[in-house]
């Protein structure tokens, strides 16, 4: 039982890893496994200890925050990374850019349609060559 450790040391209580010691009120009491965090009620997460005496709950849970968006953090530039690298690759070793398929089509469509033209002007010129006699 962890309640005959109140008013004793915070090392003595939490040498039992069910024990939740209260920093403020020096009481050692079960630690509430249904919920993740202690109620307010039982004891302030400032004066909360656990596992160890000389963290407290509030400075475990920024402490976990911070590390855990900076491992968010550096997943997600990491990912950024690798997606452009694999861009980059892929321009690099040729594979088609669908920029670069756009532009090869439009260009096309603008040899064909000048083509036409010309074929259109040289029959409009050998029409009136044709009209009138210099042919």
């Amino acid at each position: 039982d962890c309640r005959q450790y109140t008013n004793r040391s915070c090392e003595e209580c939490l040498k039992n890893v069910t024990c939740l010691w209260c920093a403020s009120s020096r009481k050692c009491m079960e630690y509430p496994v249904r919920r993740i965090l202690p109620p307010a009620d039982l004891c302030e997460l400032r004066s909360a200890r656990w596992g160890v005496c000389w963290v407290n709950f509030e400075a475990l849970i920024i402490a976990m925050s911070v590390v855990g968006g900076t491992l968010l953090i550096t997943l997600g530039v990491c990912c950024c990374c690798c997606c452009c690298k694999k861009k980059s690759k892929r321009q690099v070793l040729g594979g088609p850019d669908k920029d670069d398929e756009r532009a090869a089509r439009e260009r096309e469509k603008r040899r064909v349609r000048q083509e036409e033209r010309r074929a259109e002007m040289k029959s409009r010129h050998d029409e009136i060559r044709r009209k009138y006699g210099t042919v």
